[in-house]
């Protein structure tokens, strides 16, 4: 590390010893909505000095020798736009540019609304350095997307597990969301889930997003944990006018008949000679629907009968109120120096009741070899909350995403320039007075219908609600935290071993400091009366099948009314009695605490106008901190496990792009990237549970994933606004991370283990056993293509309005070193959250006052979680989705737009070792839209 910082004080030292010379600045912008153009080419004509806009439209270009230049500025879809300008010794010229947009030379279509943001997007990833696809603000109003997370899965090599309906967890190239970044506007974005890393993609709205950059490959001046990729949350940047924009809609949800509601404004202007820029925006949103669900758990006995050891029929109301508010300021001092200050808050609740009517503890009847029947016990369960103002007899997850950013650009010399930045982020997850109330009865006589096998049907006699006796009502409160405090500093200056072309070199400093915290209480009440012995002494709801999704033969039943629930006083000591139960949250709870401190160099050279090349290194040291509970038969703490831990990764990366023409891009790239674990996964808990004879634990030793990457890609950008690319990708990650499961744990083995620690385990006993694991190796491959173009190769006006957006990606892997219960390696197992085929697919219609778009995404069927054997794998089942939208222009202020998304009513679908064999199906229906949104 010493060394780094030694080469970076010497590259200081030798920019500030070149010659003094001079600074061209500016903006490019939209000549008539103002609004800035990012990835535009700005270019000295005759020589090879050049440099593209940043996403608020602004570039630089150092090392300029004093005298008379023309500049050009390039940019898809728009003129050419041209200055003569002359530049004096030692000082920064300033020039700004007003762009127009045109259409096709042959058929004068016109660049609408639709293709300006196409152009935007695609500009920003032709210029880029590195493999990447950007989604624009205007791209994402062209979806009918509601959060980040669905606008997402728009995009080449991209998948979203679903919550509730809303795209929340991403997958990239078939690589789970643990090995992915999110960053917002380049800063991490902490997770509000208590186990892992993961960012909740659901809970940002998609209009207070200016763009979206996913980044396929690294350089060395980005954060090194993003194997799959990295995705850069981009926000509104401060105007160059008063701007007013502001939007209103009303929508249904079939599946509860009830409404969605939505706002969003955004006021924007320049102050004080315009030195200060300000952009104010909010959004909300308020949904209150729901999904039907059923579930099963699949067991094949020593005769081969297959049946179903558990069954589930779920019945969820769901409330979902998104808001969000975000400011973006920036001062400019001088020509040289400007500073920007951003916040963003991020706040969701979601409130939730769940009626679950479970049959499980099933056993088979047999006849020699054959089943003749089952027994089993039946479970009535209600889910809910307290009934106050913010839980409403509902479960309520307050979910809370917050970021404050202070960064600076500064001009030092006309050799050298200087960002830095300050953040702090936060995260939290806060479930009050969280309920359940439950009710079972046993020795019950049970039938299964497996005539439509990925719908089975459990059914019992002798059920009643007289018989079903209270079994448990319990309410916990769950706290989850994470915070993170960053800094970085960032130098820059021309540095070219060949004289005629350009050359640069990047470096600079990182820092981050991490914390993450979970605090759950758990707490068991008995009634001091009669009054709630059975279910039909209190008040209840009743389920009768009719319009439910998976099929009208699923009666859940009666269950606990919610409000009855809601309406317990279980503080009251002569009611109920109250026990705590540290079984629930004691190993649940601990404290991680992360420290990162990272340097990097990195090296641009242009070797002539059509090659250049990247290469650099980042080193990366991290200490880790952590607190976990270890816990003696479920309830008992034996004592707080303290472990720290401290490595160095070193990562070098090189790439290449080639403009073969006007038109054509070739990229290569060889990268290096890692994964830290999960949080929960390096907790040093220890579980024993010797009633069910079970062990599971959390462990330190775990180390961070490590991969190498290899990335083709070839673009072809079509002047009027298009692109057709085709690009291969090799991973091949090690010491990857899975779930180990044992069902065979000896004394001896947890001897092995944890040598310091009182064995529970008695001799000549096995137990099963849980922890988190390094495989040895996966190999991930595959290739992506994607195709957007407007048809303006037609001579109807009516069919040059035409235009399609097409994506496929096909990813594969092989992962080696995974055991079964047995400790024997399991062969042909691909990395779970590989998808091997993902599919995008649009055909939209646009003049220049209506617009109308129908699209689909496609997933097919991959591995999610592994079991202890092939037969307990689940899987994530293949969906498909049609979401339709258009809008009207009204006027050049104002337009009307309606939105359906999943018109195919594709559930959330998982299945158990074959695809037969439903594991979960969950359905949501449709949902609609209508609205108006206002511009000025």
């Amino acid at each position: 590390m010493k060394k780094i910082y030694l080469v970076l004080l010497l590259l200081l030292l030798t920019a500030m010893s070149y010659a003094q010379k001079s600074i061209v600045s500016g903006k490019v912008l939209d000549i008539d909505d103002k609004l800035p153009l990012p990835g535009a080419m700005i270019q000295i004509s005759g020589q090879n000095k050049y440099t593209i806009s940043d996403y608020n439209g602004s570039f630089e270009l150092l090392n300029v020798t004093e005298g008379s230049y023309e500049i050009h500025v390039k940019y898809m879809g728009y003129t050419t736009a041209t200055k003569l300008i002359v530049i004096s010794k030692g000082g920064n010229t300033v020039v700004n540019f007003e762009m127009k947009a045109i259409g096709t030379q042959l058929n004068e279509v016109v660049i609408g609304d639709a293709l300006k943001g196409q152009a935007k997007a695609l500009n920003q990833q032709k210029n880029n350095s590195n493999i990447t696809n950007i989604v624009s603000s205007d791209q994402v109003g062209r979806f009918p997307d509601a959060n980040v997370g669905d606008a997402l899965k728009r995009v080449p090599g991209i998948t979203m597990q679903n919550d509730q309906g809303e795209a929340r967890n991403i997958i990239i190239r078939g690589l789970a969301p643990s090995l992915n970044s999110v960053t917002l506007n380049g800063d991490r974005i902490p997770s509000a889930e208590g186990d892992n890393r993961n960012v909740q993609m659901d809970l940002i709205p998609s209009d207070m997003i200016s763009s979206m950059e996913v980044n396929k490959t690294l350089t060395p001046d980005m954060d090194a944990d993003a194997i799959g990729g990295s995705v850069n949350l981009v926000t509104r940047a401060t105007p160059n006018g008063q701007r007013i924009s502001a939007t209103l809609a009303g929508g249904y949800m079939p599946i509860r008949e009830k409404g969605v509601y939505t706002a969003g404004l955004v006021f924007a202007d320049r102050y004080l000679n315009d030195k200060l820029g300000m952009v104010v925006s909010g959004s909300y949103n308020n949904k209150d629907y729901g999904s039907d669900d059923v579930e099963n758990v699949w067991v094949k006995d020593e005769f081969g009968n297959e049946y179903v050891s558990e069954s589930q029929i779920r019945v969820y109301d769901v409330q979902r109120i998104r808001r969000s508010g975000a400011i973006s300021l920036d001062y400019k001092f001088n020509d040289n120096n400007t500073i920007f200050a951003n916040a963003i808050y991020n706040w969701r609740d979601d409130r939730e009741n769940r009626f679950r009517t479970t049959y499980d503890d099933i056993e088979p009847i047999y006849n020699g070899e054959t089943i003749t029947g089952f027994e089993g016990r039946a479970r009535r369960q209600t889910k809910g909350g307290i009934d106050n103002n913010r839980n409403k007899s509902r479960r309520l997850e307050d979910q809370r995403v917050q970021n404050y950013a202070l960064r600076g650009e500064h001009l030092l010399s006309s050799n050298l320039d200087m960002d830095w930045s300050v953040n702090y982020s936060t995260a939290s997850e806060y479930r009050p007075n969280e309920r359940y109330i439950e009710y079972r009865q046993k020795g019950l006589d049970l039938t299964q219908d497996l005539s439509d096998i990925k719908f089975p049907l459990v059914t019992s006699s002798g059920e009643s609600l007289d018989q079903l006796e209270f079994d448990s009502l319990t309410e916990n409160t769950d706290d989850t935290s994470e915070d993170e405090l960053g800094a970085k500093i960032n130098f820059r200056i021309p540095f070219s071993i060949i004289p005629s072309e350009k050359g640069r070199i990047r470096t600079g400093l990182r820092m981050r400091l991490k914390e993450k915290e979970r605090n759950n209480v758990f707490y068991s009440y008995e009634s001091t009366s009669d009054d709630m012995e059975t279910l039909a002494d209190v008040p209840t709801h009743y389920f009768n099948g009719e319009g439910f999704n998976p099929g009208t033969k699923y009666v859940a039943g009666s269950l606990v009314d919610k409000n009855y629930l809601g309406g317990l006083d279980l503080n009251n000591a002569g009611l109920f009695d109250k026990e705590a139960d540290p079984s629930e949250y004691l190993t649940a709870n601990y404290t991680a605490k992360e420290q990162i401190f990272a340097a990097y160099v990195r090296w641009d050279q242009d070797f002539n106008d059509k090659l250049s090349m990247i290469v650099g290194a980042r080193a990366e040291n991290t200490h880790i901190d952590y607190v976990g509970n270890r816990v003696l038969d479920e309830e008992e703490l034996e004592n707080k496990i303290n472990t720290t831990n401290s490595y160095l990764n070193v990562l070098p990366s090189l790439s290449f792009k080639y403009d073969a023409t006007k038109s054509l891009v070739l990229r290569a790239a060889f990268t290096t990237a890692l994964a830290r674990p999960n949080y929960y996964d390096l907790a040093p808990y220890v579980n024993n549970i010797a009633s069910d004879k079970e062990i599971s634990a959390g462990n330190p030793d775990l180390k961070a994933t490590y991969s190498f990457n290899y990335d083709f890609m070839a673009e072809n950008y079509f002047e009027s606004v298009g692109l057709v690319s085709a690009g291969a990708f090799y991973k091949n990650l090690n010491d990857f991370i899975y779930k180990y499961s044992s069902k065979t744990y000896s004394n001896s083995d947890f001897a092995t283990d944890f040598p310091d620690q009182t064995n529970p385990i008695p001799a000549g006993e096995q137990w099963k056993f849980v922890q988190s694991r390094n495989g040895d190796n996966v190999d991930v491959y595959g290739f992506e293509v994607a195709f957007q173009r407007q048809f303006d190769f037609f001579s109807s006006k009516f069919l040059r309005g035409f235009g399609v957006y097409l994506n496929y990606t096909f990813t594969q892997s092989k992962a080696k070193g995974i055991a079964d219960e047995d400790g024997n390696e399991r062969n042909d197992v691909s990395l779970p959250g590989t998808t091997p085929h993902m599919f995008n697919g649009s055909l939209f219609w646009e003049n220049k006052r209506f617009s109308a778009r129908v699209s689909t995404n496609f997933t097919s069927d991959y591995l999610d979680v592994l079991g202890a054997e092939a037969y307990e794998d689940s899987y994530y089942d293949k969906q498909f989705f049609v979401d339709a939208n258009a809008s009207y222009k009204i006027t050049p202020y104002m337009r009307i737009f309606a939105e359906a998304n999943n018109l195919t009513n594709q559930p959330l679908r998982y299945y158990q070792g074959v695809s037969q064999h439903t594991q979960q199906a969950e359905y949501y229906q449709a949902r609609y839209n209508l609205g108006v949104k206002f511009d000025f």
